[in-house]
């Protein structure tokens, strides 16, 4: 049977599920709204949830020692976010997510996740292929930062995030680069004028 409930058509798209699923599902997400600017994970917090991005946009990025920022990932509508290190291992954040706009996101802790997995074994298998297909988006992202120019990397960025550039500040396009501000708008350049 397909539901017509927003929550389930947005997160889980085209799968079916009992009535009993439904309002299992329905029980364990939670729609939560930030205004842009908030910092919904900081460093050292817990970790209790990941967040199922339904509209806006959020980074997660990590500040070093020199105070530089390094955005790690950007999650707009239909994109998963949390700080995945310390969701998994219990461990507390390494990574700060702020919203870029206003969003409204889904929320999932660990446990209920677990609970989904128990109670509804298709989503076990929905997440397994969410998750692989992310770690495979990492894995090629740290291969083309070390062996690919950074023209090549913000093309690649701007297919993956496309129409992500009226959303963001230059400065967090450059840090997901790993590039100056300076370069990203030579590269712009550079890119116009062929």
């Amino acid at each position: 049977m397909k539901t017509d409930n927003s929550k389930i058509k947005n997160v889980f798209k085209d799968m079916s599920f009992s009535p009993k699923e439904i309002s299992i599902i329905e029980n364990v997400f939670h729609k939560v709204t930030f205004k842009k600017g908030d910092l919904i994970i900081k460093v050292n917090d817990s970790v209790e949830y990941q967040y199922y991005t339904l509209d806006g946009c959020l980074r997660s990025f990590y500040t070093d020692e020199e105070g530089k920022e390094h955005t790690i990932q950007f999650a707009i509508c239909d994109w998963w976010i949390s700080d995945f290190t310390a969701f998994f291992s219990d461990s507390n954040a390494i990574l700060n997510i702020e919203t870029l706009r206003d969003s409204v996101l889904y929320k999932i802790s660990k446990e209920d996740r677990e609970l989904l997995y128990k109670e509804i074994p298709k989503i076990e298998s929905f997440f397994r292929l969410k998750l692989e297909r992310a770690f495979s988006a990492f894995q090629k992202r740290i291969l083309s930062n070390i062996s690919k120019p950074a023209s090549e990397r913000y093309m690649q960025f701007r297919k993956t995030y496309t129409n992500i550039e009226r959303c963001v500040k230059n400065y967090h396009i450059a840090s997901y680069l790993g590039i100056t501000t300076e370069s990203l708008s030579r590269i712009r350049k550079e890119l116009a004028s062929k």
